[in-house]
């Protein structure tokens, strides 16, 4: 019963690496082709009060809170709590876990920053702007980057934990935190809606890939242990 949840999770992970990257290249095409820019621009103006770029809607307490809760996504955040989960799980004796959360942030920061070199991408007026931002805009980094960050996380401690309900609680605040940082770029006006769409995609596909790898390399290790 064991291996068989084990190569659902497998299959599982397959499938999002799948339609992630087909979410990704649908988005892509669409705002390189100039298709996204209505719904995008919509977005942006529904979140603003009465139209004006620099009011945004809701109580102002929840301007302050996004803006303090979009940093959980910045670079250097997650390469804070990148080294102290690495610790964590070096600590365990888990080092396979702590090259998947090295390598899968390191290599989604470079992918994030090669697409948006590529794809050049201008980000909201700057009259939409709640925070600073002077990157190219596509794909969103933090989107991107909080998706392969806290959901590898989450990955992890599922598989360290042993009962149902410890699983479901870090999933779901992986999953939280990933949408909640993607949701305050675009409030925040330093997205357009497609850039975080693109984020969420192919942070989520990158993830799994990392993940359905070290899954992968771990199992060939364990059969050269049995057959030696």
């Amino acid at each position: 019963m064991r291996l068989a949840r084990t190569e659902i999770g497998a299959l599982a992970a397959v499938a999002v690496v799948a339609l992630g990257l087909w979410a990704f290249a649908s988005v892509a095409e669409e705002m390189a082709e100039g298709e996204t820019h209505a719904f995008d621009q919509a977005v942006l103006n529904a979140l603003r009060v009465g139209g004006d770029p620099s009011v945004p809607v809701g109580p102002p307490w929840l301007e302050s809170a996004l803006t303090d809760l979009t940093a959980l996504g910045g670079p250097w955040v997650l390469v804070t709590f990148a080294v102290m989960a690495a610790g964590f799980v070096l600590i365990q004796r888990r080092p396979a876990a702590a090259a998947l959360i090295v390598v899968s942030l390191g290599g989604g920061a470079v992918l994030s920053q090669a697409l948006k070199a590529a794809f050049g991408r201008d980000r909201p007026a700057l009259a939409y702007r709640a925070v600073e931002a002077f990157n190219p805009s596509f794909p969103s980094g933090h989107a991107m980057l909080s998706a392969v960050f806290y959901l590898t996380l989450g990955a992890i401690m599922a598989r360290v934990l042993a009962k149902r309900r410890l699983k479901a609680y870090v999933l779901t605040w992986a999953i939280l935190l990933t949408v909640t940082i993607g949701f305050s770029r675009i409030y925040l006006g330093v997205h357009w809606a497609t850039d975080v769409l693109a984020g969420w995609s192919l942070g989520a596909a990158w993830a799994m890939l990392c993940w359905l790898a070290a899954y992968l390399l771990e199992r060939r290790a364990g059969r050269k242990i049995e057959t030696t």
